[in-house]
């Protein structure tokens, strides 16, 4: 029998890169994808033909081939060593401080991102499983600008959930048959391989969060790949846990199929809002004005269409076993200005509150400091209980229709909103392709998702002609370049500008904001530039 060739690295082997990118490490990712990469694939075409029949002027709604299902008798598995309580989990990079900083956060769950708060450089995406190993192995350690960073001994830490990048990703520097493998399968197939058994060991298992889905068949992709990766590892079925997050407009539609292929497997859902308002204008965005949304801080929690897609998420969850995790609170605490602390905490609160209200049974931070009010709102609903999934919100009846309502948001696009669109999205750019995915701007932590959002709302503005409400000037391609020009100016007068990095963020901006034709990813253009 022939033997098949191995994987080819073409990334630089660094220091001690050589302890993930072992041979046995890599013919398991090689499997993967030489059994899964065509139907992911397949998958993806299918998104391209969704989006096209979107563009002609279809509809989204609840899909009547699967109605057994959302009618049917079924639960999903019950929840695993770990994963009972999360009424607070905090997200970041897996680089060595935030990935200390996060187990000893006191939150429940750590979600470890190799997605939109990591910039995958090559470096960091590899580095990162070393990280996530050594963790487990209670030996890691970090030292900056005089300061030691250590994990807490003896300490319950954060059980950790690692997020994989997404089906439409590659990883450039691994092939396999001359073909780059998928970022999917590069990331949960070395994390698998070499930290599930240190997760059992310790009495949890290998858990992970799969972002930017669009359908119950690319779920059903993820369960087969998790069928056979336990088989192959002799792990009993059932051992993976998965998160879905429901952060494309498509999901939405589908999520109690999205738990029920991956029912043996699931640990529930979770709300992914600004990626979940990118997508509302992605996948309408030749629908001129009917799904037109304000500026990015104008739309809350509270608008119809969001609230609609937040209860209809904790009743799919709780009907059937699923816990159903809320989003993000993104401010970053001053020590500098008690005033803006004030003002934002009490927001935090607000958001926390009306999730814990709703049902949901815990919800994402951003930053250690906001662990104890996360968990101080959930603790005052939940008590001594480690969720709320007996609160299966019967009450809640949500239609197509109900989560189609965006027209019905209220807010004003202004020019301040426009330039704090371009001010953020040059400022993540240039942070993202000098290697950081989870940048503070203007006391937010900003990742790709929100670069995602700013861009695609300037691209939908421009290209409906669209009035700032108090300015009276119309939204065109000029007028951005000109505001981009202005806030460029702005930012390089401050500390630590980096030309080479802004000139990159510029070009790469104009092309996803102002281009006729509509990136589908960011990400995208951008991999492509990186080395």
């Amino acid at each position: 029998m022939r033997k098949e060739a191995p994987m080819e690295i073409t990334g630089p082997m660094l220091e001690r890169f050589e302890e993930i990118l072992t041979p046995e490490a890599l013919a398991f990712v090689a499997g993967l994808h030489r059994k899964f990469d065509a139907r992911r694939l397949e998958l993806l075409e299918a998104r391209q033909a969704r989006q096209a029949e979107l563009s002609a002027g279809g509809t989204l709604d609840f899909l009547p081939e699967t109605k057994a299902v959302r009618e049917g008798e079924w639960r999903v598995a019950p929840p695993a060593p770990g994963l009972e309580d999360r009424r607070v989990e905090i997200t970041g990079p897996v680089d060595r401080k935030m990935t200390i900083n996060a187990l000893n956060s006191g939150a429940k769950v750590w979600l470890a991102d190799f997605e939109d708060a990591n910039s995958p450089l090559w470096e960091n995406c590899v580095s990162g499983q070393l990280n996530l190993r050594e963790a487990l192995d209670r030996a890691i350690d970090f030292e900056t600008g005089g300061k030691s960073y250590t994990l807490k001994p003896d300490a319950e830490l954060a059980t950790i959930v690692v997020r994989p990048r997404g089906w439409h990703l590659n990883e450039k520097h691994a092939l396999v048959d001359g073909r780059q493998v998928s970022a999917s399968l590069f990331d949960f197939g070395l994390y698998f391989f070499h930290c599930a058994a240190r997760q059992i060991a310790k009495g949890k298992g290998p858990y992970f969060y799969l972002p930017k889905m669009e359908s119950h068949l690319e779920a059903r992709l993820w369960n087969d790949v998790f069928v056979h990766a336990q088989e192959a590892l002799g792990i009993d079925h059932g051992t993976i846990r998965a998160t879905v997050l429901i952060e494309t407009y498509p999901a939405a539609f589908e999520m109690e199929e999205i738990l029920y292929e991956l029912r043996d497997h699931s640990a529930g859902l979770n709300a992914g809002r600004w990626d979940y308002l990118f997508s509302v204008i992605k996948k309408f965005r030749t629908r001129g004005r009917e799904f037109l949304l304000p500026e990015r801080n104008a739309v809350t929690m509270t608008a119809p269409f969001m609230r609609a897609y937040t209860e209809l998420l904790v009743r799919s969850c709780h009907k059937r076993g699923a816990h159903a995790i809320g989003g993000m609170a993104a401010f970053i605490p001053s020590r500098r200005d008690p005033e803006v602390n004030a003002v934002a905490l009490e927001k935090v609160r607000a958001d926390k509150t009306r999730e814990s209200g709703d049902g949901f049974d815990g919800s994402w931070v951003a930053h250690p400091d906001l662990v104890p009010i996360c968990g101080e709102v959930f603790t005052s609903v939940l008590g001594e209980r480690p969720n709320q999934l007996d609160r299966l919100r019967e009450d809640v009846d949500v239609s197509a229709a109900d989560l189609l309502a965006v027209s019905a948001t209220p807010g004003d696009i202004t020019e301040n909103g426009l330039r704090n669109n371009v001010d953020v999205a040059l400022r993540y750019l240039a942070a993202w392709m000098g290697g950081l995915g989870a940048v503070a701007i203007h006391n937010l932590m900003e990742d790709a998702a929100t670069a995602e959002i700013s861009r695609s709302q300037i691209w939908q503005w421009i290209h409906n002609g669209i009035e700032l409400a108090d300015t009276g000037a119309v939204v065109t391609k000029e007028l951005v370049e000109q505001i981009i020009a202005e806030e460029l100016a702005r930012i390089a007068a401050e500390p630590g500008y980096d030309e080479a990095l802004y000139a990159q963020a510029e070009a790469l901006f104009k092309e996803v904001a102002l281009d006729d034709d509509f990136a589908e990813f960011l990400t995208l253009p951008a991999y492509a530039r990186m080395p």
